[in-house]
């Protein structure tokens, strides 16, 4: 005798209940939790200003690239405030910037380092260094090709380095 179709249904649905009940048993043990992201800066620190980072590279205006990607965290987090109302700072520097061929082809590959500092009120309250590469085509033989690709490859990397930047700064608390 063939179960009806409303039976397998039935049965279908009861087996995806339990897997819901399971995965959530599993998951209250382990310690994570939902919190509003960003939530976890130092208490008391309330918006944060991201003034233009220092460049300590001779490449010109990474520091504008990497401050408007920690910027676009801060407005995220909510967390981005104007000059005249904030009493906590995320200073930036850009420490280098490289680029070397890799084994594979036409491929390149770009690598920077940059330096976050969480200041409230002149105090330092946490300070994390972020690493990163990102690999990008030299292009055919053409130069402004080249050149796009390594910018958009710097704009990649920048967009990722500030998000983790910002993430370990949060975490620490």
């Amino acid at each position: 005798m063939r179960p009806s179709r409303s039976a397998v249904q039935v049965g279908a649905v009861k087996a995806f209940r339990w897997g819901v009940v399971a995965v959530a048993m599993l998951g209250a043990g382990c310690g994570y939790r939902f919190s509003p992201w960003g939530s976890a800066l130092p208490e008391g620190t309330g918006q944060v200003c991201a003034p233009i980072f220092a460049n300590e590279t001779p490449e010109p205006a990474l520091e504008n690239l990497f401050t408007r990607y920690l910027r676009q965290q801060l407005i995220q987090a909510g967390r981005l405030a104007s000059a005249p109302n904030c009493t906590s700072t995320i200073e930036g520097a850009v420490l280098n910037v490289w680029a070397s061929p890799t084994i594979i082809g036409n491929n390149y590959r770009v690598s920077t380092t940059v330096r976050l500092r969480l200041v409230k009120e002149g105090q330092l309250l946490g300070e994390t260094v972020v690493s990163g590469t990102e690999d990008y085509l030299q292009g055919r033989g053409n130069v402004l090709e080249a050149e796009a690709n390594r910018q958009a490859a710097l704009a990649r990397l920048a967009e990722l380095l500030m998000r983790d930047g910002y993430d370990r700064l949060a975490s620490t608390w």
